[in-house]
C-alpha cells in the first residue's frame, strides 16, 4: 500500500510501540508460583536465616535470582526490624546452587546453604558460625476486628469491592475499589506476593493499596532490596519506607495503617495535609507523614472521603482480612 510520508511515519511509530509492548510483555514472561509446594529448590534456599558467628548476633536474607542464582544480604546485630540497627555496614555476595548446596564466596569468606542452614567458613576452613532458617510472622497477622469496624473481606464474598473477585482459595484478587469511601481511619489488610525467581524490580509481585485511592502504600516483592520508595512500604515517589520490612515472597505480611486526610476549606482550598502512621509486618515503617501530595495512578487529592483500591498490575497478588475503623 502506498502511503504519504507523515503517514507511513505514523504507522511506524505504531510499529515500533506495539513491538515495543510485546518485547515487554515477553521480558516479564516469567516463572511464577502461587504456592511454596511447586517452587522448588530455589525457593527452599530463599529466605530468612539468624545465628551467631565469632560470638556476634547475624542476620542473613537470601534472595533467589533464579536458575540456581542467589543474592546473599548479611545483617549484623540480626534481621531488619529484629535486631538489625538501620545504617549498620551489610555484607552482601552471591553464589550458585552446587547439587543441593548454595555456595557463596565472598573476599573472606564463604557461605554453604542446605538444609535449612547457613554455615559461614573462613578463607582457611575454619567454621565461623551457623545460621538457621526462620519464618517470621507478622505481629499483627490474624488481628481481629473490633465492635465498629467495617469489615472489607474476611474470605465470606467480595461485595463489598467494585470488581471484586476471590480466588479458589477464598483470596481477594487484586484490581478492585471498595464501594464505601472513607475520610480519617484505621486500616488493616494482610497481603500476600508470588514468587518470580526470573523477574526484576517492578515486575516482581507488583500491586499497591491506595489509601483514599489517592496515595500509594507500595506493595511489591522487595525481599533483601534497600528499601525505596517504589519498592516495598514505600509511598511511591514521596518517601522510602524507614526500614525495608518486606518479607521473603509467598509470605503472609500485614500493614496497620493510621490515617488523616487532607483538610479543605468550603471553597476548596487545601489547608492542611494528609497524614499516615504505617506498620510494616508490626514494625514502624512511617511516623506520622505529611503527605504532601497524591501519587500517579488512581484518583487525585480532594476534600471528599474516597475508596480504597488495591492497584492490579497483573501479578497474583492476594489480599485477605480487610477491615477498618472509621475515626
Amino acid at each position: 500500500m502506498n502511503c504519504s510520508a507523515p503517514v507511513c511515519a505514523l504507522f511506524t511509530r505504531l510499529f515500533l510501540i506495539v513491538a515495543c509492548f510485546n518485547i515487554c510483555l515477553a521480558a516479564d514472561d516469567s516463572p511464577t508460583f502461587t504456592d511454596a509446594a511447586s517452587a522448588g529448590i530455589d525457593f527452599k534456599v530463599q529466605g530468612e536465616y539468624v545465628g551467631v558467628v565469632a560470638d556476634e548476633n547475624w542476620g542473613a536474607q537470601v534472595i533467589a535470582l533464579g536458575e540456581g542464582k542467589f543474592r546473599c544480604v548479611g545483617f549484623p546485630g540480626g534481621l531488619p526490624g529484629d535486631g538489625y540497627q538501620t545504617g549498620a555496614e551489610k555484607k552482601e555476595t552471591e553464589g550458585v546452587l552446587d547439587g543441593q548446596v548454595a555456595k557463596f564466596k565472598g573476599d573472606e569468606y564463604q557461605l554453604e546453604i542446605a538444609a535449612g542452614q547457613l554455615q559461614v567458613i573462613s578463607g582457611d576452613g575454619e567454621k565461623l558460625g551457623t545460621l538457621k532458617r526462620v519464618q517470621r510472622e507478622s505481629t499483627t497477622q490474624g488481628k481481629q476486628p473490633p465492635t465498629g469496624a467495617v469489615v472489607l473481606f474476611n474470605g465470606t464474598n467480595a461485595d463489598g469491592f467494585e470488581n471484586g473477585k476471590m480466588t479458589e482459595g477464598k483470596l481477594l484478587e487484586s484490581d478492585c475499589a471498595t464501594h464505601e469511601k472513607f475520610g480519617d481511619h484505621f486500616l488493616h489488610i494482610e497481603f500476600r506476593t508470588p514468587f518470580k525467581p526470573l523477574a526484576r524490580g517492578q515486575a516482581r509481585g507488583n500491586s499497591g493499596v491506595y489509601l483514599q485511592s489517592r496515595y500509594e502504600l507500595q506493595v511489591l516483592d522487595s525481599f533483601g532490596l534497600s528499601g525505596e520508595n517504589n519498592e516495598c512500604g514505600g509511598i511511591y515517589q514521596i518517601a522510602k519506607p524507614l526500614v525495608n520490612m518486606c518479607y521473603p515472597p509467598l509470605s503472609w505480611q500485614t500493614y496497620d495503617i493510621e490515617f488523616k486526610a487532607a483538610k479543605y476549606t468550603e471553597s476548596g482550598q487545601k489547608v492542611q495535609n494528609a497524614r499516615a502512621t504505617i506498620k510494616h509486618n508490626g514494625v514502624v515503617i512511617h511516623q506520622d507523614l505529611e503527605l504532601k501530595s497524591g501519587t500517579p495512578g488512581r484518583h487525585p487529592e480532594g476534600s471528599t472521603p474516597d475508596g480504597l483500591y488495591l492497584q492490579g498490575h497483573g501479578n497474583p497478588v492476594v489480599y485477605r482480612n480487610i477491615w477498618v475503623v472509621k475515626s
